[in-house]
């Protein structure tokens, strides 16, 4: 699952990660996020660091905090200069700068997801 308030970023993650194979679900308000995360039970979130009216790391740690889906593996997108060490203080699983290279985006879903397997 992707979220993003940036609709162009949404587009371009979603085409490419299908390509990829993956199955992708995407929101652009970060208001129904958690709703949605429990309706579609995703593998992985990528979330932008910085939307409107709930940032990235409040929603992540809404996510930590909440038994069910406290698991979520989850990269925050940032273009914040201080937005890597945001994410990790607030639970995030990886960073990765905006402007990304999509190779480096594959590569982090797949570490991550890889790491997970290795734990279950």
């Amino acid at each position: 699952m992707i979220c993003d308030d940036d609709p162009g970023i949404l587009e371009v993650l979603e085409m490419i990660l299908e390509i990829e194979g993956y199955t992708v679900y995407t929101e652009s308000n970060s208001t129904n996020l958690i709703k949605e995360i429990s309706q579609t039970l995703p593998d992985l979130l990528l979330m932008d660091l910085w939307m409107p009216v709930l940032s990235g790391d409040q929603l992540l740690r809404t996510i930590r905090g909440t038994k069910e889906l406290e698991h979520l593996p989850v990269i925050i997108l940032s273009a914040s200069v201080d937005g890597n060490e945001i994410a990790s203080n607030a639970g995030a699983d990886g960073f990765i700068a905006k402007p990304f290279d999509m190779d480096e985006v594959s590569m982090k879903i797949q570490n991550v997801l890889s790491d997970i397997r290795q734990v279950n």
